[in-house]
């Protein structure tokens, strides 16, 4: 047929009886009896074939762009078929059916100006009879047939035939599609229903996202369905879920915001759709699919999370698959929706369950103080006032010790109460204190046990950004330190702010072997370096009872700290026999 044929199929049996018009009423029956669209389009060009008596026929529906978005042939071997290779799409003499939409019969179709020639291994055809279909006064598509058998020609007879018979089918189509929507409908409905109640039920934001991809992909009859969200760098959208073909491979792929369609549905917040991504000029393919099986059509639609940020909602087709029409679009969107209200919940869900930590630890704080502390207090006077009437030295020492203990305890836990309640304050993490948490138990994971951390003062409001990272480096460093060389079983860590809060403290102790006679290298080296930036102070302290001591001081004047960053030898001393780096 000029382009190229189609897939093949075996010809619908003849009907063989005597009146045609019998066999026409006969088959327009039939078409009524089939409301799966797919099926109807076959018995359509089956009947055609049979009651024109052709050897070839095809049905060619026609998209948006005035193509062949589908092409289903009749009477040849599938073997052929794949033979002859690629479905037209809509030129030479087919095209002359799209351009012009009405019956066209031809005794010869080579002789047509239209006509150029036949592609490799296709029969050889020479007579030609089409008419469009129409669905609703729209040309839904046309009905090819050639080759009348016996050698003969079309005749105006095999016309008003096939002419009546495109009528009936327009009407069949117009059905078979009513009942496609209401049963589309009737799944999304079903759909919307189960990720309801997976929403109300508080679901994994992920498992309600991957629900989603699965209900649109099925409901919309794609080959795989992806949820994108804003990614880092601000604009790039990350594949959060993938339900479909290649789901593995393309789950965790970034795509830019320019130059993929996800990226321009989420910028435009509106639907964006094409029938091929591999051609398509706005668009950047997410490598779905198995080699040979790549995907071609695809739509993308906005997934708003909140008013400044956009995700996007994407699904795709194979390659020669049709294209997705606005039902459908509209149908996914209606999936977005859902997913937008499930980030929505989470977000919510999240805060609530943070407001309630908050309050939690707004009691504890407040049970410390009121409690605690108050009988601790009480405690240590008691001990302090025993002191003067305990006669044996050793006895009053002890507990002269004991008492010193039960201070420390004391600002231990007016430490803590600090911590819980500037916790509100530092949501984001963002927090000195946090951060100083953050790096103990990291390097927990190489000590074999976790060293203790006391944060006295106001370190997270008075500790400027710039000192901060310094302090978490030489918390960092010195603990490595511990952990490569120190072979000790315990470290404590103490970070103040004391009064007057003009500068910060950093003591860092452990009960390991002791510098001895090594000359400070590497990691000393930098923390002295840091404390010469903030126009601070080391030292290494070897204590009366072993291990090592480190105390690195700095002020928490911003100004002073720029000043001091023109550069200043380090200051580093220490009781043990190491130099200065």
């Amino acid at each position: 047929m000029s382009d190229t044929t189609p897939h093949a199929r075996q010809p619908w049996p003849r009907i063989d009886v005597p009146d045609r018009m019998h066999g026409l009423l006969a088959a327009v029956l039939d078409l009524g009896r089939d409301l799966e669209l797919p099926q109807v389009l076959r018995s359509i060009v089956e009947a055609a074939v049979s009651l024109t008596d052709a050897e070839y026929g095809a049905l060619g529906v026609i998209d948006d762009r005035q193509k062949l978005s589908q092409f289903l042939p009749v009477g040849m071997a599938e073997e052929l078929v794949a033979r002859i290779g690629p479905a037209p799409c809509g030129h030479g003499i087919l095209g002359e059916l799209i351009g012009n939409p009405i019956p066209l019969r031809l005794t010869d179709l080579t002789r047509h100006p239209s006509s150029f020639g036949f592609p490799p291994h296709h029969p050889p055809m020479r007579t030609f009879l089409g008419a469009p279909i129409r669905v609703r006064d729209q040309v839904f598509g046309n009905i090819y047939l050639t080759e009348k058998r016996g050698g003969g020609v079309f005749d105006a007879d095999d016309e008003a035939v096939l002419t009546t018979l495109s009528t009936a089918a327009g009407v069949a189509i117009d059905n078979a599609r009513l009942y496609h929507d209401s049963r589309r409908r009737e799944h999304r409905l079903e759909a919307l229903g189960e990720i309801t109640r997976a929403l109300l039920a508080g679901t994994d934001t992920d498992e309600v996202l991957r629900l989603i991809a699965q209900r649109a992909m099925e409901v919309a009859d794609a080959d795989l369905a992806a949820v994108l969200l804003p990614a880092v760098p601000a604009g790039d959208l990350t594949v959060r879920v993938a339900h479909g073909d290649a789901a593995e491979r393309v789950r965790g792929a970034v795509l830019p915001a320019s130059g993929s369609l996800a990226g321009l549905a989420a910028s435009v917040r509106g639907p964006v759709v094409t029938t091929d991504v591999r051609t398509d000029p706005r668009a950047l393919s997410l490598g779905e699919g198995r080699v040979g099986e790549e995907h071609g059509p695809v739509v993308a639609v906005p997934l708003p999370v909140d008013d400044s940020v956009c995700g996007a909602l994407r699904l795709s087709r194979r390659a020669g698959r049709p294209g997705f029409d606005a039902a459908e679009t509209l149908l996914i969107s209606g999936f977005a929706d859902q997913a937008a209200i499930a980030l929505e919940l989470a977000g919510r869900r999240a805060e609530s369950e943070e407001l309630a930590v908050l309050h939690d630890r707004d009691r504890i704080a407040r049970d410390l103080h009121d409690v605690a502390i108050q009988r601790l207090f009480a405690t240590g006077m008691t001990l302090q006032s025993a002191t003067r009437v305990i006669e044996h030295p050793g006895a009053a020492e002890r507990v002269a010790r004991a008492v010193d203990d039960l201070d420390t305890t004391i600002q231990i836990i007016r430490s803590t109460i600090l911590q819980l309640r500037t916790s509100d304050d530092d949501r984001t993490g963002n927090g000195l204190r946090r951060r100083m948490a953050e790096t103990i138990r990291l390097a927990s994971q190489h000590m074999g046990f976790t060293p203790s951390l006391r944060i006295l003062g106001p370190v997270d409001t008075g500790v400027h950004e710039a000192l901060a990272e310094h302090v978490l480096a030489v918390t960092a460093e010195a603990l490595s330190n511990t952990a490569r060389h120190a072979r000790a079983g315990r470290s404590d860590v103490l970070l103040s702010v004391p009064d007057p809060a003009d500068h910060l403290v950093l003591t860092i102790t452990d009960d390991g072997i002791g510098l001895g006679t090594v000359t400070p290298t590497g990691g000393l080296l930098n923390m002295g370096s840091r404390a010469a930036r903030c126009r601070g102070a080391f030292r290494l302290e070897a204590p009366p009872e072993g291990g090592t001591r480190i105390v690195w001081s700095a002020p928490l004047s911003v100004d002073g700290a720029r000043r001091a960053s023109a550069g200043r030898a380090p200051c580093v001393t220490g009781d043990s026999p190491a130099a200065a780096p």
